[in-house]
């Protein structure tokens, strides 16, 4: 399925059945050089480009109707990895089609949307606050009504919070954290946060801005960048800089050992950079999210898959957390997979 101007059409996408085995043994690997270091790949290195070529196969598999299972890789049927597009997962489609281009375009009411969806991450709460108070906007944003509708959602057992990644509690006086979050947003906004980033005119302007704010540590302050760069309103280059969070240096220790401790940033500029060359030597079939290669955010959200993968994978190869389990099975939803990206990517 291609993606035009926000549309979806037919292409023809097959699953590349003939694509070695993520398992399977390999040469030992030439060093490679980042950051003025000699990195030596362990095997993982090269699970990671196999994992992203048939994860990217499954989705693709399941954006054309075609019935599962698709893929015959034991640990991809089991377990629950994201996508290698971070704009492909349901969260973000949501995010991208539901919040960010639904609704008033102007500056101020998108970065609203955008900010009060991802200090939750969750679909459900979204619902919710707009099933209660109506069409989500900062010129009408009554504080205390946002308030009253997630306590008392609080109050009987309705989790409003997503499990993804830890999203700290600001303290601004409030007893509960969602209540804390709201005085967040509000501080953000009445600040200008959005006029800021515009003026600033760049994704690392827009990371140090929303930095500056409390509880927006460098993991949580690059990752709403990057979500507010989706919309219609801000279009800074993806390839600029990208910030590692603590799954991802997990999986860097795992592909490259501890030499690459302190230069996460410069490896993933290196997968991304030489992600055709790496696809090939494997003879691995990797179109991209049509024809679109692997952004920095990508690659570091594959490192984080690749850590997980690595567990049952290769439980021999350490990395930080030493965690030996995945935690999530697979479980399959009854909702078509979207495929409803920013029309400025202008995918074909």
């Amino acid at each position: 399925m291609a993606i035009r101007d926000g549309l979806q059409c037919e292409l023809d996408l097959s699953l590349p059945m003939g694509q070695p085995a993520l398992l399977e043994e390999m040469p030992p690997l030439a060093p490679v050089r980042v950051a003025g270091r000699l990195l030596h790949p362990t095997r993982v290195f090269d699970t990671y480009w196999r994992f992203a070529a048939q994860r990217q196969a499954v989705y693709q598999a399941r954006i054309e109707g075609k019935p599962g299972p698709w893929t015959d890789d034991p640990i991809l049927l089991r377990h629950r990895f994201t996508n290698c597009y971070r704009a492909a997962d349901r969260v973000s489609q949501f995010l991208i089609r539901n919040v960010s281009y639904d609704g008033a375009q102007d500056v101020s009411e998108v970065v609203f949307r955008t900010l009060l969806f991802k200090m939750f991450n969750r679909i459900s709460t979204w619902k919710l606050l707009t099933s209660e108070v109506g069409e989500i906007s900062w010129k009408e944003f009554d504080l205390d009504a946002y308030d009253e509708v997630l306590t008392r959602a609080f109050a009987t057992g309705h989790k409003l919070y997503s499990a993804a990644y830890v999203i700290p509690p600001p303290r601004l006086g409030a007893g509960r954290k969602h209540s804390n979050h709201l005085r967040l947003l509000d501080l953000m906004m009445s600040s200008d946060v959005g006029g800021q980033i515009l003026r600033g005119g760049s994704l690392r302007n827009a990371f140090e801005i929303l930095r500056s704010y409390p509880a927006m540590g460098n993991f949580l302050a690059y990752q709403f960048a990057i979500d507010l760069n989706y919309s219609s309103v801000f279009d800074f280059d993806e390839m600029e800089f990208v910030v590692a969070g603590p799954g991802a240096r997990d999986g860097i220790r795992k592909c490259f050992g501890p030499a690459s401790d302190g230069i996460e940033a410069e490896v993933i500029r290196y997968m991304a950079e030489h992600q055709e060359e790496h696809f090939a030597r494997l003879g691995l079939r990797f179109a991209g999210l049509a024809g679109r290669p692997l952004q920095l955010i990508d690659c570091q959200n594959l490192f984080c898959e690749v850590d997980k993968y690595a567990r049952v994978a290769h439980p021999e190869v350490a990395g930080h957390s030493g965690r030996s389990r995945i935690k999530q099975l697979f479980q399959p939803v009854p909702e078509p997979v979207l495929a409803w990206f920013p029309p400025k990517w202008k995918l074909q």
